[in-house]
């Protein structure tokens, strides 16, 4: 019996001695992990400078309305959108925001983007989100894209990892739910983050770059890279992709902090026989500096009368 008692208190010992060093080596293995991200955007990375920190590290987001004419269904539909850029700090292994300061975060600049109209009957209701690091020497950490109207709702996010990690799910038949790999590049989500950083390092020429996952969902098109060519002059950044017939240029003020003035969209709308090319234009209403994560009285409602929301 006492033998027996033994042998149990040691294999108890064991198992709560082995549990230790196993956490041990997972939390030293993950430190190691996340100090070598960090130090390589820590590499050549953007000087940023007291302009930009006096602009984006004050505490709160820009906001920012549009008047949003949008194709879809091979008609034109009136809505609004709204870009909401703000600096935050980013786990790099969760992927996910940090609650607490570290000196392992990555700092990005997020920018969510909205976009609310009506198809007939039935609302569409989008939003994007791109992590993208203040260094602006790497690709968007993480891009994540959600679209919701009556009939059902699609969601699709790519995680930078060793490669692009894509997860994605559909309602549509052929596009239930799907996982897979593609190799890194250029993405059209994270474009808008690095113009707000310094449009002048915005990729220009040919180019492989995967379009936005809301394109990409709304059109039924493969998740993948295709050839772009990139332009930039005179406050306007043009991606033509000549085997999507699609056009995207962004308007921007030349001077920092580079507000982006508008947008136009110039692609296929409808199906079959009904298709037709329309342009999609977006014109700037109002932007504010708030922190609206703070806003959330009945009474806080009177800021989306200043947005031109309501």
């Amino acid at each position: 019996m006492k033998t027996l008692q033994f042998t149990s208190i040691l294999l108890i010992f064991v198992f709560f001695n082995s549990c230790k060093e196993v956490v041990s080596e997972t939390s030293e293995t993950a430190a190691l992990v996340t100090e070598t991200k960090k130090t390589e955007y820590n590499q050549s990375a953007q000087t940023l400078s007291k302009e930009f920190k006096d602009y984006w590290y004050a505490g709160k987001a820009e906001i920012t309305s549009y008047k949003l004419k949008q194709a879809r269904y091979g008609e034109i539909r009136n809505g609004k959108s709204v870009l909401v850029f703000v600096t935050e700090d980013f786990l790099p292994e969760k992927q996910v925001k940090a609650n607490n300061s570290n000196e392992y975060n990555i700092p990005v600049l997020k920018l969510n983007a909205t976009k609310n109209f009506n198809t007939g009957i039935y609302p569409y209701s989008i939003m994007q989100s791109t992590f993208y690091p203040v260094a602006n020497n790497k690709h968007a950490l993480k891009v994540s894209s959600s679209i919701q109207e009556w009939c059902g709702h699609v969601y699709t996010q790519l995680n930078n990892r060793d490669t692009f990690e894509i997860k994605s799910h559909s309602y549509f038949q052929g596009e239930a739910d799907q996982s897979f790999k593609l190799d890194k590049t250029w993405t059209e989500n994270e474009l808008w983050n690095k113009l707000r950083i310094d449009p002048k390092r915005l990729p220009q020429g040919e180019i492989e770059i995967i379009p936005s996952l809301e394109y990409l969902n709304l059109r039924h098109k493969s998740k993948k890279a295709y050839k772009a060519y990139a332009t930039l002059e005179n406050g306007s950044y043009t991606l033509s992709y000549s085997k999507l017939n699609r056009i995207l240029k962004i308007d921007f003020k030349t001077e920092f902090p580079y507000v982006i003035q508008g947008w136009e969209e110039t692609t296929t709308s409808g199906f079959g026989d009904s298709a037709e090319t329309l342009t999609t234009k977006a014109s700037l209403l109002k932007t504010i500096k708030s922190s609206y994560w703070n806003k959330n009285t009945n009474s806080d409602e009177v800021l989306r009368q200043t947005l031109e929301l309501e």
